[in-house]
């Protein structure tokens, strides 16, 4: 995989192989696949070091570039439909262990998967049915059209079963059409890689509502079991006094109306209340409507959960921010909002969710003059239209596949707050639960693999490489061009490279290694069958159990027995 640095390695003396006495060792090398932490750590069980290999390794394996990006996607969208989508929007949870983080900078993993997501849409790559899926009948409808909604109905379709999505809205999407602006996923992405999970024969009816539309009772008489798939749309306001009427909005409604295409009028200087991705989104959006924007935040930069690169991109854009304040009044003139009164704040203990808690600086009140305030604090699903499908309490009470009772199963925001690739995941956790009770059978359980962490890695048998960068739009044009996307991805060039930073962590890349120190012989190239992790057979026989081989694998694949 990284290139290795073969040149001025010396063989390590044999210290350990041979007791006092010169017997040998008992212990013999073994080929142990583990679970690398990219893998641990993505929400959505996607095969990451898996599908980079077949980038990285295609000359090993006699495959073509254009071959080994097509097995890539496929790899890719097993388990995640949304790469491109995903690429850009996932605050990539995956890289946050990656065992080069240490050496040069974790692998650019989130580019890779926008890069290949482009390439299959560019390419007009479809989706496929898992090979021997059987057509069922047993038909299933999905409430929401959202992240957890369709990659459910994707891994339903593929297995065979009829779907039938029902979203309220006039288009497909959920929080990702209708809470992400367009500068960071534009809309055609998105829809590209809806039409592939609708080109599966799941069927979509848009301005469907639950209750309304279609009755509870004959959802349930229609299907033989129901997925939950709504997002969180309605947004919490402060409950603090003045706040009702005009010129306070809830930081999804926003969003909503500008990605409905409706101006808003939110006047010369805007106060967006909060802290995580929908407050920075918030705040980006009224700037390009010409507002001066202060983010207005209860805590520190410190315990802000927005992606960090959104907030240094929103700071870019002049959109201020004043922590450790929390509005305690909206004061209006007539009906227009005039200001907004916060009190300053200071960190205590932490709280439920880890974070320091703030607490009110008794005296400390002062105005901020403001004309628009969005209120982007919490979100949650309206439950209300479900009837008795909704849950008996604020959120769903789910098993581990987001199994609710017999047929009725749910995920992403309806589960809880979330990331879309959490969403994504609980959608094909589900599915795969619901097709084994559907068919009669028990879910396979999956081998947990230990994750190889630093001490099984060598890093200094890889060469080091600088990380690659996503290129953007220039700066001058991110206001004045709103819409257009900012983070422009990266090139097939630095695709191929960043394929060759994995350090494969868990499985043989065919790095040679072992074989070159073997000084018995017992490990000979598979000359048929090539594939990622079988490059080599050991013959335990001639084995002295020196450790070598151990000692010189640079991803931690070989263990001594």
């Amino acid at each position: 995989m990284g290139l290795l640095n073969k040149s001025k390695k010396k063989k390590p003396l044999r210290t350990t192989s041979r007791g006092t006495g010169g017997s040998v060792s008992a212990q013999r090398p073994q080929q142990n696949v583990k679970m690398p932490p990219c893998g641990s750590n993505c929400p959505s069980g996607n095969r990451i070091r898996n599908w980079i290999a077949a980038i990285a390794q295609r000359e090993k394996m006699g495959v073509s570039e254009e071959d080994s990006f097509n097995q890539a996607w496929h790899m890719v969208v097993d388990t995640n439909p949304f790469p491109s989508v995903m690429g850009r929007v996932c605050p990539h949870p995956c890289e946050t262990n990656c065992n080069r983080e240490g050496k040069d900078g974790a692998v650019a993993i989130n580019a890779m998967e926008r890069f290949i997501g482009d390439w299959g849409i560019e390419k007009g790559l479809a989706l496929d049915k898992i090979a021997d899926a059987e057509p069922k009948t047993d038909s299933v409808a999905v409430i929401g059209a959202g992240p957890a909604g369709l990659s459910f109905a994707y891994q339903m379709a593929r297995r065979g079963y009829p779907v039938t999505v029902y979203e309220k809205t006039a288009k497909a999407g959920g929080m990702l059409l209708w809470g992400i602006p367009f500068y960071r996923l534009p809309d055609e992405v998105l829809q590209a890689e809806i039409k592939r999970i609708l080109d599966l024969g799941v069927e979509l009816k848009l301005n469907c509502k639950i209750g309304e539309t279609i009755s509870v009772d004959e959802l349930k008489a229609k299907h033989k079991a129901v997925f939950v798939g709504i997002g969180a749309d309605q947004g919490r306001l402060l409950r603090v006094p003045g706040e009702e009427g005009p010129g306070v909005w809830a930081g999804t409604d926003y969003l909503y109306q500008i990605n409905n295409g409706e101006t808003v009028d939110v006047g010369k200087k805007v106060a967006i209340i909060g802290g995580g991705d929908t407050a920075i989104d918030a705040a980006r959006a009224a700037r390009r409507a010409g507002a001066e924007v202060t983010i207005l935040y209860r805590r520190t930069r410190t315990e802000m959960p927005a992606i960090d690169s959104e907030v240094e991109d929103a700071l870019k854009e002049e959109v201020k921010i004043e922590f450790l304040v929390a509005p305690v009044e909206v004061k209006r003139d007539g009906d227009k909002v005039a200001a907004v009164v916060v009190q300053k704040m200071e960190l205590g203990e932490p709280d439920d969710s880890g974070r320091r808690r703030p607490v009110p600086i008794e005296g400390s009140e002062y105005e901020v003059p403001i004309d628009t305030l969005i209120a982007a604090i919490s979100q949650q699903p309206d439950f209300d239209p479900l009837g008795d499908l909704g849950p008996e309490d604020k959120w769903y009470k789910a098993d581990e596949h987001g199994k609710i009772r017999d047929g009725l199963y749910c995920g992403g925001d309806a589960l809880d707050l979330g990331l879309a690739t959490i969403a994504v995941g609980q959608g094909r956790a589900a599915a795969e639960a619901l097709d084994a009770e559907l068919r009669g059978v028990k879910l396979p359980k999956v081998a947990e693999l230990p994750v190889i962490g630093q001490d099984r890695v060598r890093h200094d048998l890889y060469d080091a490489k600088e990380r690659a960068q996503r290129a953007h739009r220039p700066q001058e044009e991110w206001l004045s061009q709103a819409e257009k996307e900012i983070d422009l991805g990266i090139t097939s060039v630095q695709f191929l490279e960043e394929a060759t930073r994995c350090y494969s962590c868990g499985l043989c890349f065919g790095c040679e290694r072992c074989w070159m120190f073997c000084t018995p012989s017992c490990f000979s190239k598979v000359t048929d069958g090539i594939r990622p992790g079988h490059y080599y057979n050991v013959k335990l026989d001639t084995c002295d159990g020196c450790k070598k081989c151990m000692d010189e694998c640079p991803c931690g694949y070989i263990d001594m027995i």
